[in-house]
């Protein structure tokens, strides 16, 4: 898993069926020392995060295995939790 920022949303109405009703945001993934990294991934959401919300996001296999049996579904990245708070020691 990894963390990130919501910097955008994605609109786009003719897409592949599999993602179909999928809200699909812009993260812009945090380094370790929690600044933004340079590259930008686009991933699926389904739990409601919005532009400026820090997220948790798994990619790869385990965001397709999100998903029920019966959906395929290509994804590479899917949001999995809106952050709260961090405590580091």
């Amino acid at each position: 898993m990894r963390i990130g920022k919501v910097v955008g949303n994605i609109w786009a109405t003719r897409k592949e069926e599999g993602l179909q009703g999928l809200k699909l945001l812009i993260i812009q993934p945090k380094k370790i020392d929690g600044q933004l990294a340079d590259e930008q991934i686009v991933a699926a959401d389904r739990i409601g995060a919005g532009v400026g919300d820090d997220v948790i996001l798994t990619t790869g296999s385990a965001a397709v295995r999100s998903f029920s049996k019966e959906i395929v579904c290509p994804i590479d990245a899917i949001i999995v939790g809106i952050i709260d708070a961090t405590e580091e020691s």
